[in-house]
């Protein structure tokens, strides 16, 4: 009976030990993603594309609550009656402008997701990329990470990956 412990605990030391081994010849990185995402150059060009977007939907709303603000004034300087009749009109103005609102809000809103999952795509791409290139079999997002060595870190290197230079070698 002693005998058979000592057997199955020398075997599972044994596989510890096999597994350790092939776990110490895997070749792993970090990336910092964060990093990657705003230092690509694609980032940089959509943001600006996206805040002028944002620019002219600001303008234009701008625009449309001053006529509202505009006809509500010229509404206050009439009779009842006829602020009832203009009452309608006002309305149908708000809604408008409401739902212009609404409509840019959720347009620029799913345009800014549609760009974040394309450079997120360039970046799982050029990861993989190196990853394959360098035979790395794992690599992690440094914000998971706890302690990570710097000589891990292959954020530089992607990065000049995405935005077309070659990589400084560190």
């Amino acid at each position: 009976m002693r005998r058979l412990g000592v057997v199955l605990l020398g075997g599972v030391i044994g596989l510890a030990l096999c597994a350790g081994v092939s776990f110490a010849a895997e070749k792993m990185a970090y990336v910092d993603l964060g990093r990657i995402f705003s230092e690509y150059g694609k980032t940089k060009s959509y943001d600006k594309v996206l805040t002028d977007k944002e620019k002219a939907y600001t303008d234009e709303r701008e625009k449309q609550a001053a006529d509202v603000k505009s006809f509500q004034d010229k509404i206050n300087l009439l009779a009842d009656k006829e602020k009832e009749a203009k009452k309608g009109e006002l309305d149908a103005k708000v809604r408008a402008l409401q739902e212009f609102d609404r409509q840019r809000q959720t347009d620029l809103r799913k345009e800014q997701d549609e760009k974040m999952k394309e450079i997120m795509k360039d970046i799982e791409g050029a990861v993989k990329q190196y990853s394959v290139k360098e035979g790395y079999t794992l690599v992690f997002n440094e914000r998971v990470l706890i302690y990570q060595s710097q000589n891990l870190d292959i954020t530089d290197k992607i990065i000049a990956i995405l935005n077309g230079k070659p990589a400084a070698k560190k």
